[in-house]
């Protein structure tokens, strides 16, 4: 395992300098809520040279039923061999390194970045500013359609970075257990609604708005920021996240670990999980 990847954040100027490498892997995860197939359209206009494309829909997500959630874990043998396909190597004794980027302040790379580390490969990072971040640095696109060697993936689930709601049920309201919502002020507090069906948040649970880790220019804050950011939470014995559909609580996520702190819990079925048996 290499020393020299600076996880779980790079800077453009590090991605520049590594991009040939045969050990790196760069996956385009740019996507949209609202237009789910613009992501894949800003891809095909252009991206970083040599980056695969994954969906979050299609790759980092699993089919929506009635419980579960909006973005439920994709089924894992299919991720595991798409893994493999686009290049990246578990097995072997250098991993591949990976670079996530997206233009939605990490919502979608750091769901991939999660989704690796609970399949047991950490050699993950997410790019500071993602594209945009890219493009100020004046570092050029490509709009070839990238094809890499196929690696051999082979997941290795970590069960204890992710909660299931009867867990949650049982130990959110234990002491010393925080229980965060990562959406905005107005979701948490059942003001507005724009996704799901009812409004409102899980009983008990604080208010961390996963846009607060993050600068004006798409820039994770600096880890003394994140450490005050999350000063609260520092003597927690468990701490247990989500947000609507367990897709941008992973930035929040990310920012804990960049601030220094223990990998919390991802409850991924998140409000829409939960408020699905109201």
């Amino acid at each position: 395992m290499s020393l020299s990847f600076p996880t779980p954040v790079v800077e453009p100027s590090w991605l520049a300098e590594h991009l040939h490498k045969p050990t790196l892997v760069v996956v385009d995860c740019r996507f949209s809520l609202s237009e789910p197939e613009l992501g894949r359209q800003q891809y095909t206009e252009g991206h970083i040279p040599g980056a695969v494309y994954l969906d979050l829909n299609r790759d980092l997500s699993g089919s929506v039923q009635r419980h579960g959630g909006r973005h439920p874990l994709p089924d894992l043998a299919k991720l595991s061999a798409k893994l493999g396909a686009i290049g990246i190597n578990s097995k072997n004794s250098m991993p591949t390194q990976v670079v996530a980027y997206d233009s939605s302040d990490f919502a979608f790379a750091a769901r991939l970045w999660w989704l690796l580390n609970y399949l047991g490969h950490d050699q993950v990072a997410v790019l500071n500013g993602g594209f945009t971040g890219w493009q100020s640095a004046g570092y050029g696109l490509s709009q070839a359609v990238s094809s890499l060697n196929p690696g051999n993936f082979v997941p290795q689930p970590h069960p204890e970075l992710m909660v299931e709601i009867e867990e949650l049920k049982q130990h959110k309201d234990a002491p010393g257990v925080w229980l965060v919502d990562s959406r905005s002020p107005e979701r948490y507090r059942g003001e507005k609604e724009p996704i799901d069906p009812v409004a409102g948040s899980i009983p008990g649970a604080v208010n961390y708005f996963w846009q607060a880790v993050s600068d004006s220019q798409g820039r994770l804050r600096s880890p003394i920021e994140l450490k005050q950011h999350w000063q609260s939470l520092s003597q927690a014995d468990q701490v247990i996240v989500y947000c609507g559909s367990g897709v941008t609580a992973c930035v929040n996520l990310l920012s804990q670990v960049a601030a220094g702190l223990p990998m919390p819990k991802l409850y991924v079925g998140g409000w829409s999980d939960w408020c699905s048996y109201r």
